[in-house]
């Protein structure tokens, strides 16, 4: 088990931030097997798909190069231009390779870990040029082991490549006996097959490193309880992350309120700046219950989901004010609203049964008993 400096096992998953700072400091899982799988695969299937073009171009260079005029030989302009025209054919001949191997040597590092430029680790750190730590990691277990990485590939590239010559022998010997022009194209794919196979013999090693890698590199995040725990505090700590706590509770509390609403049986408003939404329960017993207040804006979300659930509004600006001021969120009303808010539920009541056809409409609401102390004027 992974041992920190103070001596604490190390644990815990790496936390999200432990994750992000490290991808900027540019310490990710990279496989170098894998990469050189990629240039090889990529280099010799080039060599398979455009060698033969490559290997006629190259032919038709020699020819051109190898029956000058004796008038150009004495012409440096001339020798100019035709150096010109060769670079053209060349680079035009090998072009599909070098975009091939670069395509590769693009795609495989990003196959492991992803794309990533950090700046940081381009910066120059003279703790290693210190011989000391070279001579360290030189005889480090690390060290050891990317020997015996090297050991194993270069045994099994040579079993491979050995194997393959020995198939290959007599295309090799038929090669003598053809033609120029069949000879070089033939003598293009042979090697084109064998880098192939001998490519293919580094995928035993990158399926081996590539989990190595990601385990190592996993290992090395790993976290002692304290180290996540420091870092909680210090993101908590923090001036914006509290804000932004705070923030999300704020929406998450109204979120809540707003879905009470529809419960509700009746909204008393101010009309305007205020709304409490107030449920009486006659089972449970005790006083109503507010499930929601809320002043401008909130009033205004308040009544509109009234509405939508065909929740009465009730204008009363004194009793509505008085109860936004005096109860939190799910609780009773005092004891002082008792006899106002009564009044209110009896005249919910009788506006159900009239809407129902059971009885007449009732007289509007007149002043509401509200106790001095509970009254607010704004």
């Amino acid at each position: 088990m992974a041992e920190s400096e103070s001596g604490q096992d190390k644990t815990e998953d790496p936390t999200e931030k432990r994750k992000k700072d490290s991808r900027e400091k540019g310490e990710i899982a990279r496989s170098k097997e894998l990469n050189t799988l990629a240039v090889m695969l990529a280099g010799s299937g080039g060599l398979l798909i455009y060698g033969g073009g490559l290997a006629l171009d190259m032919m038709e260079l020699m020819k051109l190069n190898f029956s000058l005029p004796r008038e150009v030989l004495l012409s440096p302009g001339a020798m100019g231009q035709y150096l010109l025209h060769s670079g053209k054919i060349a680079i035009l001949a090998v072009q599909p390779v070098l975009i091939t191997l670069l395509l590769a040597a693009l795609i495989g590092p990003v196959s492991l870990g992803g794309w990533l430029f950090a700046a940081g680790s381009m910066a120059p750190k003279f703790s290693r040029m210190n011989p000391g730590a070279g001579l360290k990691r030189m005889f480090s277990t690390k060290a050891l082991v990317e020997l015996l990485k090297a050991l194993a590939k270069f045994i099994l590239i040579l079993f491979v490549a050995l194997t393959v010559l020995s198939s290959d022998i007599d295309d090799l010997l038929r090669i003598a006996h053809e033609p120029l022009e069949s000879a070089i194209i033939h003598s293009v794919q042979v090697v084109g097959w064998s880098a192939l196979w001998m490519a293919c013999g580094l995928i035993i090693i990158a399926a081996v490193d590539a989990p190595i890698q990601l385990w190592e590199s996993h290992k090395k995040l790993l976290m002692t309880k304290q180290e996540v725990r420091d870092e909680h505090k210090d993101q908590e700590g923090r001036p914006e992350v509290k804000q932004r706590i705070r923030q999300l509770q704020r929406e998450m509390s109204q979120r809540k309120m707003m879905a009470a609403v529809p419960d509700a049986d009746v909204v008393i408003t101010n009309p305007t700046h205020y709304a409490v939404a107030l449920k009486y329960d006659p089972e449970k017993g005790g006083a109503p219950m507010l499930l929601a207040k809320g002043s401008d804006f909130t009033a205004l979300k308040i009544r509109e989901i009234a509405v939508a659930n065909d929740i009465l509004l009730l204008e009363s600006p004194e009793l509505a004010r008085s109860i936004f001021y005096s109860t939190d969120l799910d609780q009773e009303i005092p004891a002082g609203l008792y006899l106002a808010v009564a009044q209110v539920l009896a005249y919910v009541y009788q506006i159900r049964q009239y809407r129902a056809g059971k009885g007449k409409r009732p007289d509007p609401l007149k002043d509401l008993p509200i106790p001095p102390d509970l009254r607010r004027d704004s």
